[in-house]
Order: C-alpha cells, then structure tokens, then sequence
C-alpha cells in the first residue's frame, strides 16, 4: 500500500488555491469553486482541497512538506508574505521544523527529517515485510 494522495477541506478553495501555489506546490486540476489538486514537487504525491461549508474545530489536519533546507524554506515564504507561527527548531524526535497556518486553521509543519523520517534510532527492529 502507498499514499499517494491527501485531500483537505476549506470553506474557499480558490483563496486555498493561491495559498499552496504560493507554498510551491504545482497546480494540476482546477474544478473552481469546489475542488483543485496539486502535484508535489518532490515524489508522487497529490495534495488536494475541496470545499466544505465548515471547517471542523479541534486540532484538526496537521500538513508535513519535507524540505532540504527548513531555515532557507522559511526565508523564501516569508519573504512571499507567509507568516510562520513558530521558526525553524531542532526537535527531540531529530527532525528540524517550522510551524503555519493556512487559511483555514489547517496546519502546516515545514520540516526536514531525512533519514530519521522512517529510521530513527528507535526504529523497531527486524521488522519483516509482509
């Protein structure tokens, strides 16, 4: 099994839209006013957005976009008007993010694992595919 899509509610797609265009994700279906779809740069993955009446409370979706660079990343959309609610930091799990919003209260996490993403030191060992 792969994940290869993601699919997120917001209450105005097309506002949604210029907001992960601006993140640099590529545009690739536009079905306005309730639907676009995105192509990652890096990999295979799709990344959505259809529309809903309203945005459920709670913490709600939590978004990750690996990059290389987190601190050049964040420079870049800042530098685009994307205001970031926490830089980029080094965390105990040996990942390196930076936290936002979109427009929609959905987050966002900037990050850069690398190799610690599936083989942290903590990984569960011998693990067989089945």
């Amino acid at each position: 099994m792969n994940l290869n899509q993601i699919t997120i509610p917001s209450i105005d797609v097309e506002k949604a839209t210029g907001f992960y265009n601006t993140l640099g994700l590529k545009l690739i279906v536009e079905a306005l006013p309730k639907y676009v779809r995105f192509e990652c740069l890096d990999g295979n993955t799709t990344f959505s957005i259809h529309l809903v009446d309203k945005i459920t409370e709670g913490n709600g979706i939590i978004i990750y976009f690996e990059v290389d660079n987190v601190a050049k990343k964040v420079s870049e959309l800042q530098a685009k008007g994307i205001v970031f609610k926490k830089e980029a930091e080094d965390q105990s799990w040996l990942w390196r993010e930076a936290k936002l919003k979109d427009l929609d209260g959905n987050q966002i996490i900037i990050y850069h694992a690398g190799k610690n993403r599936k083989n942290p030191p903590w990984r569960i060992k011998n693990l067989e595919k089945k």
